[in-house]
């Protein structure tokens, strides 16, 4: 973005005895420097929202759903639309899902019956009677009770409280003839009974078996497509966001451009010793500060190589918005080192005219407020 110069040179004295116009107007312009300057920062946050965004994609664990906190309004109605439409469309698959898994549980349901009805499950139809047989070490041989009852109760359980996919039932249903062959030993008749139920069981989900492996890929490839989905919209939002934040920099900077150009038009000429005094203070910079000196001039000189071993800068030949912004410069860079304020001083025109000087001495301080708070608002999207 095109940098305000971070000093304003005196407005020339046209209008005699109306220092009120001209602070007047010196007012307009640090108005104008601040809306930009508050524009300039709403810009910057969003930039870097955009930055944090394109950093962190790549992090498998970030939440893609997470709505921007710092989204401009139309950007951020923009993207929940987007993010809103992903999950109503998830919503739905979800929906079908379930219904289809509903399915596949009544499916199974048929199963469990033909179990639990065959003439050897009467064991296993109601909970362990632990002391009415006097199994003392029952639970410290088997962890986790079942039976078909509290199965059943399970998957007629309204209340949320009920098996969510048909493999919890399958592993309920395994888990009480497992019990009861870890519990009794081989020879018995319920391990038996257990064990010869089990296989059969196993036979009759093995039919099952296909439908649930494909509803369960099925499952897996739509959580893939909803994340991509919200992946790709959320990627399209801030897309759509860095081309306007682009648009509005660019007009930004043609109000910044505007800007300058009204204040250098209304700024005095620097004169013929000035301009001496400031090449003879361009030779007490470090080699540093000269060449971030020189890049000043080649900002607005593309044909000027800053970088060249040898360098012949023609001060007379440097417009007046280069020719102020080096004054500022050289003072700052010579005031920051110590070495003497009073050599960069002396650039200024000691032979104004004194009634001059005092009249301009206002609108010198209020015009470099100006700018130096715009260029300092302003580096950061430079």
């Amino acid at each position: 973005m095109e940098p305000v110069p971070s000093s304003i040179p005196d407005f020339v004295d046209s209008r005699q005895g109306n220092d009120t116009g001209d602070a007047a107007e010196a007012e307009g312009f640090m108005h104008r420097v601040d809306e930009i300057s508050v524009q300039i920062d709403k810009l910057e946050k969003r930039v870097i929202e955009i930055e944090q965004f394109y950093l962190a994609r790549g992090d498998a664990q970030q939440n893609i759903s997470k709505a921007s906190s710092t989204l401009k309004d139309k950007d951020k109605e923009k993207h929940i639309t987007s993010i809103r439409k992903q999950q109503q469309d998830s919503s739905r698959r979800e929906g079908a899902a379930a219904k289809r898994m509903q399915e596949l549980m009544r499916q199974f349901a048929t199963i469990f019956r033909q179990i639990s009805q065959h003439k050897w499950a009467w064991p296993f139809l109601d909970p362990v009677d632990v002391e009415g047989l006097g199994l003392h070490d029952y639970y410290e041989v088997i962890d986790k009770p079942m039976d078909f009852s509290t199965i059943k109760n399970k998957m007629e359980a309204k209340d949320g409280s009920g098996y969510k996919n048909v493999r919890e039932i399958y592993a309920d249903v395994r888990l009480v003839f497992k019990n009861a062959m870890r519990y009794n030993d081989e020879k018995n008749d319920v391990h038996v009974m257990a064990k010869t139920l089990l296989e059969k069981f196993e036979e009759k989900w093995l039919q099952l078996l296909p439908k649930v492996a494909e509803e369960e890929k099925r499952k897996v490839e739509e959580e893939v497509e909803f994340q991509f989905d919200m992946q790709h919209a959320q990627e399209a939002a801030y897309a759509n966001m860095a081309r306007d934040i682009s648009n509005e920099i660019s007009e930004a900077d043609m109000n910044l451009k505007g800007l300058r150009e009204m204040v250098i038009q209304r700024c005095r000429k620097m004169s013929t010793e000035e301009k001496r005094k400031l090449g003879i203070a361009l030779t007490r910079l470090s080699p540093e500060d000269l060449t971030k000196a020189l890049e000043i001039v080649a900002e607005n000189n593309p044909n000027f190589q800053a970088t060249a071993q040898e360098v012949d800068l023609d001060i007379d030949a440097q417009n007046e918005y280069t020719l102020w912004r080096l004054k500022v410069f050289v003072k700052d860079a010579l005031a920051i080192k110590s070495r003497s304020a009073v050599a960069i001083d002396s650039v200024d025109n000691d032979n104004i005219d004194d009634n001059k000087k005092n009249n301009s001495k206002g609108r010198r301080e209020i015009c470099d407020a100006v700018v130096k708070s715009a260029i300092k608002r302003t580096k950061k999207v430079v």
